[in-house]
């Protein structure tokens, strides 16, 4: 009898159940539940629809029992740095808002008051950002401090999920980091700087590693599904099981995990929180087994993502792909350019950009998805030349996993920008990265090295030549 293993994946657009097994030495994957997710405004704000998306948790695991495919344990990831605060009895304070709010708007100068950018950097190595769940904090003190005072504990997206199946608080490391409040030397929260700033340190849970064991499902959860089976931490950060995933066992590979966001960089066994580091604005967010993702956050195919909304026509993204790939237009834009975080229109924001550069305007919608495409190929590029720089090593390749690995033309100009043979897939990384921790919990596999082994068996991967 097969054992199966059950990995929930939200993203930051949709969310997917995800059955794995173990076949002939390979990972078999099987889907078998979809679901749209998104933030919507909500009084001014913002907000995710976490009621919604934990009904959705339950359909999909149901869908498990009535398939006869019962888990020996499942886990969820999901993005980072969003949270929510839980009063005594474990009712959320205020509204679930979402990282593209504007709520943060300035949230730095206060926090900068307080630490100065460079201390903060050098106590906790993350890269910054203003959607950071330091900055999200700030504004929830000086915008709600009710909310401080009633709070009873803190849970990032990922834990209150898991609590409310299994009745457990506890923070996931991976994800933990992601809120600038961790130390990378103990890998515990940095309460001194929690204290600094004026934030309740008791509403802080333990931080626990992917692989923990959280609990069973409650007595209530399970006769709504119709089974019992364990909760397992996989790296909650999603793109730290992406990372998990990477199909080589190359010492400090070279990644990106390519999806809503681009996550570009290597592996460490120590942070750099140098002042270097910072400048280059590159994070050292937790990875499984006590690694280090140093990385830099990148726009990614978010921009694509919400110039295909605009258009006029419901294209494929292949169809997006071939597009682009016909046009000569030369004009660049900055990918990390804060008018791309959350516009009205990115279509809007995007010939903004370029009039206000001197550059062509692209106008068809050809142009709009070459000018995105090859400025994310540019940005992964320069960052190649700054890892570079910052690691000293000399790297052989670029491992493009998650959806954007199915981005063709993208492939393409990365293979060509940066000289470098670029091996893509598997898309679904994220998946496949919080499976696998939970089976070498299991006994499935022994460890990382197999499990990276078991992915490059596993899965087809497709290389681009530069």
């Amino acid at each position: 009898m097969e054992g199966y293993y059950l990995a929930i994946d939200i993203g930051a657009s949709s969310g997917r159940h995800m059955l794995g097994h173990m076949e002939d030495g390979k990972l078999i994957l099987e889907e078998i539940h979809r679901f749209p997710n998104g933030m919507q405004k909500k009084d001014g704000e913002l907000c995710w629809d976490f009621d919604q998306l934990y009904q959705e948790i339950l359909k999909g695991m149901k869908r498990c029992g009535e398939l006869g495919k019962i888990p020996i344990s499942m886990g969820i990831d999901t993005w980072g740095v969003d949270f929510v605060l839980l009063d005594r009895q474990g009712k959320v304070l205020g509204n679930t808002v979402g990282y593209r709010d504007k709520r943060t708007d300035d949230m730095d100068d206060l926090v900068y008051q307080i630490i100065s950018e460079r201390d903060l950097y050098k106590r906790t190595g993350i890269q910054k950002q203003i959607l950071n769940t330091i900055y999200q904090l700030m504004a929830v003190k000086r915008q709600h401090p009710e909310y401080l005072e009633a709070a009873h504990s803190l849970l990032m997206v990922p834990d209150y999920l898991h609590s409310l199946l299994c009745g457990t608080k506890a923070t996931e490391y991976t994800n933990a980091t992601t809120t600038q409040l961790v130390s990378p030397v103990t890998k515990n929260w940095d309460y001194e700087l929690i204290e600094m700033l004026g934030y309740p340190s008791s509403i802080f849970q333990p931080i626990l590693k992917p692989g923990s064991i959280l609990g069973e499902l409650t007595e209530e959860v399970s006769g709504q599904v119709g089974f019992r089976c364990k909760v397992v931490l996989p790296a909650t950060h999603d793109t730290g099981s992406a990372v998990v995933a990477v199909p080589t066992n190359q010492e400090g590979p070279l990644y990106i995990s390519s999806g809503t966001w681009s996550l570009m960089g290597t592996e460490r066994l120590e942070a750099d929180c140098s002042d270097i580091s910072r400048i280059h604005n590159f994070a050292n967010e937790g990875g499984y087994e006590d690694r280090f993702r140093y990385l830099k956050n990148i726009m990614g195919l978010w921009m694509i993502q919400s110039v295909k909304k605009e258009f006029t026509k419901d294209y494929s993204y292949a169809e997006i792909c071939e597009a682009a790939s016909r046009e000569t237009i030369s004009s660049l834009v900055d990918c990390n350019d804060s008018r791309f975080l959350a516009p009205e229109s990115m279509i809007e924001a995007v010939r903004d950009y370029c009039r206000k550069t001197g550059q062509k305007v692209p106008m068809r919608e050809g142009e709009l998805a070459s000018v995105i495409y090859n400025s994310l190929a540019v940005c992964y590029r320069d960052t190649v030349k700054e890892l570079t720089e910052l690691t000293g090593r000399k790297f052989s390749g670029i491992h493009v996993v998650g959806g954007g690995s199915n981005a063709e033309y993208l492939n393409q100009l990365t293979a060509r920008y940066t000289g470098l043979p670029v091996y893509t897939g598997p898309a679904e990384a994220t998946a496949i990265g919080n499976l696998l921790v939970q089976m070498i919990g299991g006994g499935e596999l022994k460890g990382l090295r197999e499990a990276r082994d078991c992915v490059r068996k596993s899965f087809d991967i497709k290389v681009y030549q530069p």
